[in-house]
């Protein structure tokens, strides 16, 4: 099972997400991320200290006020960055917790309408 965390408030999102996706850390352990609105998407495989880690290396401040954050235990798709959630298409954020059991016959679907993918996931 995968853990997902939300904030939208007066403080800073990026902490309250972070300690969110560690009390979490139990439900997923083999990538994490997180959107800030204001600032931007980070991902990583790994525990959540490696989110941490690339958070800080990005150079980027991440400071915004709303988000959504996920720790990912794998069901379907390998751990890697492009699997790790938050999934992202143009204005959209996703988490997505649980198992789409249609998965594969919505995605077929989707790919003949014209629809691309950049990740294996069931999301």
């Amino acid at each position: 099972m995968c853990g997902i965390i939300g904030y939208v408030g007066n403080k800073e999102a990026a902490p309250i997400l972070i300690q969110g996706l560690k009390t979490l850390e139990y439900r997923g352990y083999d990538s994490a991320g997180l959107y800030v609105a204001e600032a931007g998407l980070m991902k990583a495989v790994g525990p959540i200290k490696e989110l941490e880690a690339a958070l800080a290396a990005s150079g980027q401040s991440f400071v915004g006020h709303s988000g959504i954050a996920h720790t990912r235990w794998a069901t379907h798709g390998e751990s890697s960055e492009a699997n790790a959630h938050p999934h992202s298409s143009g204005a959209i954020r996703l988490v997505h917790n649980g198992i789409i059991e249609n998965y594969q016959e919505l995605k077929e679907e989707l790919l003949t309408s014209g629809h691309t993918f950049t990740s294996a996931t069931d999301t």
